[in-house]
């Protein structure tokens, strides 16, 4: 699999190289395909870049010389992205089942009962 777009920012943000970056990404990338089974699912990706991101993060914190601040909230922004992508999904669902009950009551069809 390609490295991910993200790799340079990441390790800009944490601090580590490119070159350690490519290479924490391989030992992600390996590790999440053990754990899935698989290298082509969305699940094998978001685990690899999960653990790509603890390891740069983690790796950024032993360097003692810097050229830019550490910043230790690479994962949370993640996680947060993440969060905000499927927000449309809960707002479409939320108005389909508006959309249900009311045909539903306009056709007088009842509900199953509970």
């Amino acid at each position: 699999m390609k490295a991910p777009k993200i790799l340079p920012w990441v390790a800009h943000k944490t601090g580590i190289s490119e070159v350690l970056a490519l290479k924490l990404w391989r030992r992600a990338a390996g590790e999440a395909e053990e754990m899935t089974g698989r290298c082509d699912s969305s699940d094998y990706y978001r685990l690899a870049v999960e653990r790509f991101i603890d390891l740069s993060e983690a790796e950024g914190n032993s360097v003692l010389v810097r050229e830019t601040p550490s910043v230790n909230c690479v994962f949370w922004l993640w996680r947060h992205q993440s969060r905000m992508s499927s927000m449309h999904l809960l707002a479409v669902q939320n108005v389909t089942r508006l959309f249900q009950s009311g045909i539903n009551r306009m056709l007088r069809i009842q509900g199953p009962a509970v």
